[in-house]
């Protein structure tokens, strides 16, 4: 018999991930899903029974559970003394999170986002809603364009292969020596990253993957008016808003792509990974 599931909170990845399990025969609950109309809402403590627990991604912001999608605020410290030690808990972008879990309160909080497979499937809609963050920041085509990605990562490797698709001109500026052979041999310009200053003035376009600060003001200011920069590391990214809007640089801060341009695919990765989890514990599916 498969384990009772809850999840908690997060955005719409979390709604669209509710409705793929139930379609896939799953007893599931949801809580702090109302305001995007989360299937099956329960009362917090009835969800709270739930043999398995699904957090959102990230699982907390600022010391709270991230529940964008509700007025209610939890705070985790409230949260973990409520659970059991036999409860499974999965969430998204941990981080040191797991450990204090299991060493304060005996929980166990696995990651489901930071496995390969996950990352992958999320690389695509990223580099896809940069693309059309892109076309409907600019007043020219993405064909012709001279680009440039920071960061030859997952998304950093897709996007540039979009983006040559799509005829533009593509650099790729990355630390190792290997990536820019790669990026090379995919028919990129390549430039080592910390080699950057004194050539940002050509590009049109600007996408940093890179999850450090690299466009800081004074590379901002080599780079044109009319350029366009979208930020597609985590908080805090890898450009200096503050100096960017002194200038009068356009900076799109963009982390968090799936969940906003393909929330149902972002899901349906969310579900694999789980699954994946779960198998290798040898839980039911």
């Amino acid at each position: 018999m498969k384990p009772a599931i809850s999840i908690l909170g997060g955005d719409l990845r979390q709604v669209y991930l509710t409705r793929l399990l139930l379609e896939d025969g799953w007893e599931v609950c949801t809580w702090g899903l109302e305001q995007g109309g989360g299937p099956n809402g329960a009362p917090l403590d009835r969800a709270l029974e739930g043999s398995i627990l699904l957090l959102p991604l990230p699982v907390c912001r600022g010391g709270r559970i991230n529940l964008p999608l509700t007025d209610t605020e939890l705070e985790a410290a409230k949260l973990w003394p409520r659970l059991r030690f036999d409860q499974l808990l999965l969430g998204g972008m941990t981080r040191e999170l797991s450990r204090t879990l299991m060493a304060d309160y005996g929980l166990t909080l696995l990651d489901y986002y930071d496995r390969e497979e996950t990352q992958a499937a999320n690389a695509v809609p990223t580099a896809e809603g940069a693309l059309q963050l892109a076309m409907e920041s600019t007043d020219r085509t993405i064909h012709g364009s001279r680009c440039l990605v920071i960061g030859y990562g997952r998304i950093g490797r897709l996007l540039a292969d979009r983006l040559l698709s799509l005829g533009a001109e593509v650099t790729v500026s990355a630390r190792k020596y290997g990536d820019l052979a790669w990026s090379h041999a995919w028919g990129c310009q390549s430039i080592q990253t910390g080699a950057l200053a004194g050539r940002l003035e050509r590009f049109d376009l600007i996408f940093n993957t890179a999850p450090a600060l690299i466009l800081d003001g004074p590379r901002l200011r080599e780079t044109r008016e009319d350029c366009v920069v979208i930020d597609l590391a985590s908080a805090p990214g890898g450009v200096d808003l503050e100096e960017a809007r002194r200038i009068g640089r356009q900076v799109i801060p963009a982390p968090g792509l799936p969940g906003k341009a393909a929330p149902c695919t972002a899901a349906a990765a969310i579900r694999d990974s789980v699954y994946h989890i779960l198998e290798e514990r040898g839980e039911p599916i």
